[in-house]
């Protein structure tokens, strides 16, 4: 009798990786996710497979463990295991086998090889018949990381496309992302992440067996995005000086920092802040088959001690000092993973923060989370892991102190300043949803998008805790600051009593990073004003352009405080402001409107007017995963007033909305122009 031989095994890779919605994912294997049959095709020669008398088991093969499963012809009653199922219509004639192989949703994913045992008469052979990635699977109901909303699933698991979301809660600006999670050799780059964790290299086994949790894969991911406990993708910077290294503010994706990470064998990346962390994380739980998505939480609250207070010092003349280790981020960024919490109880099932930038250990290492936001919510504080962090994040308290040589002059508390506004991408565009309501039950709204000439709302007062206020003070922006142009405030006092006053008044202006206290003073002014028994006076106060031009950090963020003093009584009150300077934008413009061709050429043009008040120069970068091979530059000098006019071509080589952006990298101002158009390529 002849052999029964596997000459050919076609792992259909277009067909399965449709139906699994993995297209893209991998050049080299086969992906699919788990909790869905796939289906593999095997050619036999010498004489044809006899189901009467011929079987198939199969082996998936994860490292050094494995499952064996027997090919069936009968579908299996539940599909709670892995399993084979031989499709209808093999008869004693066939050649060819179609088998659907079945992975449950509880599945550990990772890399597999697969293996097939053919028992035949009158010998038996055992094959290696290829490999295949299987990944978390948010379509499935019975995966845990199912996400019912198919427009949530479109836009936390597949958009390779998003906005990262900075500057001020009153002045929120959106920067353009690409997660780049279908870019070559990113899937692999993300499962060796898994094989290189501390996790992994302590205790494989355990490591491979509990890969189908997404709690656990989360906190894995999570550690290992940066490099303090490992060989982690990104190392922090927060010191404004980037030598040997990329400037955080720089990066406009994920994949050059992972490719950058694999090719250098797994040495971190210089440099990342929150945002970065946060960003290169969404991709990897993307990537695995996590709905993510990135998170910013205006003034956030860093509480060293676990008090959920943050103590700031103002001295009496308004500058802000460095007394307390507490301290609040204008804004901080991190991830939402969505799933479900089996290990808490359904109550705390749906998004789940999660933190990589390194900033308190968590059972002993640098990540935060999966934190439920219904837990930060409803304050279980006892959750795990790390509900009593995130919720102290939005929901400290601020006390403000006046000190002068030790002495306290004044207290305040502010109850709704830290997590005023927690927002991601909206779905389908590039404004900000506000989430706010899903962490606080707070009443926060959303900036809408206000012109320049509108005036942000008045910022509180804070006057003496306790003690009989017969002043108060605020401050308010005139306009919305713009880079280049006049900053105008006012500062309204008012006098409460039935008699005449004679008042200090002190001002002084610090630039900041987002996430520190503000360095020295800029600008600053001292007045003496008069005010009548219960007047209320107005000042209007402006700071010219060559005044904090020099000053300014690359976000153009500037902490305004004003102290008015009772010359007689000594009484004293202060306001605080803390806003961001507007930077100009790059306008891109598509030649024949945003809807293109696939393979067709296109022209963009880019367009920038140097709003500064001395020349500027810089690298025009344009990129576009999809449209743009690899990156255009070009060198651009600018005299004030003076406007770019690029031109660059682009062929898109992939259908759907991709997002065109450029970058223009100042060598002598700390700042990096945006610009950014999406763009709807469709079949040609």
């Amino acid at each position: 009798m002849e052999d029964l031989i596997l000459k050919h095994v076609n792992l259909e890779l277009p067909t399965n990786q449709v139906s699994h919605e993995t297209e893209g994912l991998s050049s080299k294997n086969l992906v699919v996710r788990r909790g869905e049959p796939f289906r593999i095709t095997l050619f036999f020669q010498g004489r044809p497979f006899n189901p009467d008398r011929d079987s198939l088991v199969f082996k998936a093969v994860l490292g050094g463990l494995f499952v064996k499963f027997p090919a069936t012809f009968s579908k299996p009653p539940a599909y709670s295991q892995w399993s084979a199922e031989i499709e209808p219509g093999t008869s004693a004639r066939s050649q060819t086998v179609t088998v659907k192989i079945f992975a449950p949703s509880f599945a550990p994913i990772g890399l597999y090889e697969l293996h097939v045992h053919v028992l035949a008469t009158p010998r038996q052979c055992s094959y290696q018949i290829g490999e295949f990635v299987l990944l978390c699977n948010p379509w499935c109901p019975a995966d845990s990381v199912y996400l019912q909303n198919e427009e949530l699933r479109e836009e936390c698991v597949t958009n390779d496309i998003g906005f990262l979301y900075v500057g001020t809660s009153k002045n929120v600006v959106p920067r353009p992302w690409e997660f780049g999670q279908y870019e070559e050799g990113i899937l692999e780059i993300c499962l060796d992440l898994l094989k290189i964790s501390p996790q992994h290299q302590r205790n494989w086994k355990m490591d491979y067996l509990r890969r189908s949790d997404p709690v656990y894969l989360s906190r894995v991911v999570c550690a290992m995005i940066n490099c303090e406990d490992d060989k982690g993708i990104l190392k922090g910077n927060w010191s404004g000086v980037f030598q040997n290294g990329v400037n955080p503010s720089e990066w406009t994706g994920s994949a050059d920092i992972l490719k950058q990470w694999a090719k250098s064998k797994f040495s971190p990346v210089h440099y990342g802040q929150c945002w970065v962390f946060a960003a290169v994380m969404c991709t990897v739980m993307r990537v695995l088959g996590i709905p993510c998505r990135v998170v910013t939480n205006f003034n956030s609250a860093h509480d060293t001690n676990g008090n959920l207070v943050i103590e700031e010092y103002y001295d009496e003349m308004g500058k802000k000092l460095q007394m307390s280790k507490d301290s609040i981020w204008n804004f901080h960024v991190w991830v939402e993973c969505w799933m479900t919490r089996r290990d808490l109880g359904s109550g705390f099932d749906g998004w789940q923060v999660l933190d990589p930038t390194p900033q308190e250990r968590s059972n002993g290492i640098f990540c935060c989370g999966p934190s439920p936001v219904k837990g930060i919510k409803e304050r279980h504080l006892d959750v795990i892991y790390d509900v009593p962090f995130v919720y102290a994040e939005v929901n400290a308290d601020v006390h403000t102190v006046i000190v002068k040589n030790g002495q306290v002059l004044s207290r305040s508390v502010d109850t709704e300043r830290v997590g005023s506004i927690i927002c991601t991408k909206s779905l389908g565009s590039s404004r900000p949803l506000n989430v706010t309501s899903a962490y606080k039950n707070t009443k926060a709204v959303m900036p809408s998008n206000r012109r320049a000439d509108e005036s942000p709302r008045l910022r509180r007062s804070y006057t003496l805790r306790g003690g009989k206020h017969t002043l108060a003070v605020s401050l308010k922006l005139v306009k919305t600051p713009v880079a280049g142009e006049t900053i105008s405030f006012s500062v309204t006092v008012t006098n409460k009593v039935n008699s005449p006053r004679t008042l200090n008044e002190h001002i002084n202006a610090q630039a900041k990073d987002y996430n520190s206290s503000p360095l020295e003073t800029f600008w600053e002014l001292h007045n003496m004003l008069q005010l009548a028994p219960y007047e209320v006076k107005t000042i209007v106060h402006q700071i010219t352009h060559s005044e904090y031009e020099e000053m300014l950090l690359g976000d153009g963020l500037v902490n305004l405080a004003v102290v008015m003093q009772d010359v007689a009584s000594h009484e004293r009150v202060l306001a605080t402001e803390e806003f961001n300077i507007t930077s100009p934008w790059i306008s891109i413009q598509i030649t024949g409107g945003d809807r293109v061709a696939l393979n067709e050429k296109n022209e963009a043009r880019f367009v920038f007017r140097n709003p500064f008040h001395v020349p500027v120069s810089g690298v025009l970068t344009v990129m576009g995963a999809g449209l743009v091979p690899g990156k255009l530059q070009s060198s651009v000098s600018l005299q004030p007033g003076e406007t770019m006019k690029e031109v660059a071509f682009f062929i898109p080589k992939a259908t759907g909305t991709k997002m065109l952006h450029a970058n223009l990298v100042l060598k002598n101002r700390p700042i990096v122009i945006r610009g950014f158009t999406t763009v709807l390529v469709r079949a040609a």
